[in-house]
């Protein structure tokens, strides 16, 4: 049986975070027993393929899977169970937010075999959690953490924004010490992005926020860089740090370019060769989909030789350990050093790329221009 990667979209929040790009929808009673039963029949569509799988990771995120009351998780979780054996499952991932969490829900989360939390942190001063529109405050952070903690969940990980509109060097190592002190499993850093379409994006454009200058937003993510790992976070991704044999394994399956599944509203599935599909965003054309009995897919690619090759690499690069020689031969029947032979030598030549006997894998100064390396491998 092939293995893959089962993720849940759960496209509801309380409140939208003004720099979300995310398919969400305001939290309702109603709206969430529609999308329950629609999801119920996109399972039902794919329960051949899932019955053909092995599903070996388990994501539910979002939006914010948590705002769900403790009678709707019951039935998302019991849904699920229904389709995808939890013997299976060797990682359960379920993405919470602060303050949204209770003894009772994470008692359903850990008997349906939930095993690791996702916690959305992003920082620990209340000003810019607020700048953020995230609902929850420093404080909640601390509650919900020890909540995880004395429910019996013993691996967690904090989400971390870094590059905050007025976000100090100062303020990101006083929430880099403050999670530290903490000592959850996982730790991602990710600095912000203006997405387009998102009131952060407007706001830039109008002229309202001033993104952090470039200078800063290095000195932000080489203080983690030093940090993490002087307390025993491993980094193996660029933007993610764990203990050791705490790495997120469903996100593995994504950095590998291997195959997953995903569904709801918006999610997007990959066969782990040249097909990838993604799902309606809008909930109504999703479900109405379903009402007609067909897999809500809004549009499909097909990549090219060419393109699978080169997400391959970039992807592959986005680990620490980088893409092995041999993983490239197996998949294409072509070797990684001749068939990318001149784009090797240049970014190596610039300091960006190192590459040895095993494979390749990117520089530390190649980390702090990742996306000019990937570039490199795109076709023309």
């Amino acid at each position: 049986m092939q293995d893959i990667a089962l993720y849940i979209h759960v496209p509801f929040c309380r409140q939208k975070c003004y720099y979300c790009d995310f398919v969400s929808f305001p939290y309702g009673q109603e709206p969430v027993q529609r999308y329950l039963k629609g999801l119920e029949r996109e399972l039902e569509l794919y329960s051949r393929r899932l019955a053909a799988k092995r599903v070996k990771t388990l994501y539910f995120g979002g939006g914010t899977p948590s705002c769900l009351s403790a009678r709707e998780l019951a039935a998302l979780l019991a849904l699920i169970s229904r389709y995808v054996p939890a013997e299976q499952i060797e990682e359960g991932t379920m993405e919470c937010n602060p303050g949204t969490i209770s003894r009772e829900k994470l008692r359903i989360i850990k008997e349906a075999g939930i095993n690791r939390i996702s916690l959305g942190v992003q920082a620990l001063q209340d000003e810019h959690l607020a700048r953020l529109g995230r609902i929850h405050r420093t404080e909640d952070v601390y509650r919900s953490y020890d909540l995880l903690r004395r429910e019996g969940f013993h691996n967690i990980g904090f989400d971390l924004i870094f590059a905050l509109p007025g976000q100090t060097l100062a303020q990101w190592e006083e929430t880099l010490k403050g999670v530290l002190a903490l000592a959850p499993e996982h730790i991602s850093t990710y600095n912000l992005i203006f997405e387009e379409g998102t009131p952060f994006h407007r706001w830039r454009e109008e002229g309202k926020l001033v993104p952090p200058p470039e200078e800063l937003d290095a000195a932000m993510y080489q203080l983690a860089l030093e940090m993490l790992p002087a307390a025993g976070y491993r980094q193996y991704e660029i933007a993610n740090f764990a203990r050791r044999g705490r790495e997120c394994r469903h996100n593995l399956t994504y950095w590998r370019n291997e195959p997953y599944l995903g569904l709801g509203p918006g999610a997007h599935s990959y066969d782990g060769k040249r097909s990838r599909w993604a799902n309606e965003a809008s909930l109504e054309k999703y479900l109405a989909a379903l009402n007609e009995g067909r897999v809500p897919v809004a549009t499909r690619e097909v990549l090219s030789l060419e393109l699978e090759r080169a997400e391959t690499v970039i992807l592959g690069l986005r680990l620490c350990q980088g893409l092995e020689r041999s993983r490239f031969q197996k998949r294409f029947q072509q070797d990684l050093f001749q068939v990318y032979a001149g784009s090797l030598e240049k970014l190596a030549r610039q300091g960006l790329l190192e590459v040895v006997p095993r494979g390749i894998r990117l520089t530390k100064k190649g980390l702090f221009f990742a996306n000019q390396v990937f570039l490199e491998f795109l076709p023309a």
